[in-house]
């Protein structure tokens, strides 16, 4: 799973949950594997992201060394900041682990990067 599909996913569809985001990650295995850089993507994508929660998720995998905790001023014109955010949305990947409810503690399991977020009938609203 790449941080920047962490960035939209929530946990408000299980009963009690009203906000359910962001969802914390317990990661047992992370990978980096390169992509090409596309600097119009990302600047693209950037306004549409909650950047406190994208840093969050980074530094919980231990990736936010690099990474501003805000986005910078005119980001869109600096080809380094774009990078970092290049790397930490679409390079880094959780391999294995879980996402974890912020209001229920319910784990939902990533297996082979892809986030299982099923429900139980009884766990629906």
């Amino acid at each position: 799973m790449k941080l920047i599909t962490h960035n939209m996913l929530t946990s408000k569809c299980l009963k009690g949950v009203t906000t359910g985001y962001p969802l914390s990650i317990k990661a047992t295995n992370v990978k980096l594997t390169e992509v090409d850089f596309n600097p119009e993507f990302v600047t693209r994508i950037i306004p549409k992201l909650d950047w406190e929660v994208l840093w969050g998720a980074a530094d919980s995998i231990g990736y936010s060394e690099d990474l501003p905790k805000t986005v910078e001023p005119k980001f869109e014109e600096n080809e380094e900041f774009l990078k970092k955010a290049h790397k930490v949305l679409l390079e880094i990947e959780v391999e294995e682990g879980h996402l974890i409810c912020p209001e229920t503690g319910r784990q939902f399991p990533i297996s082979k990067g892809i986030p299982n977020m099923l429900l139980t009938e009884a766990e629906v609203q």
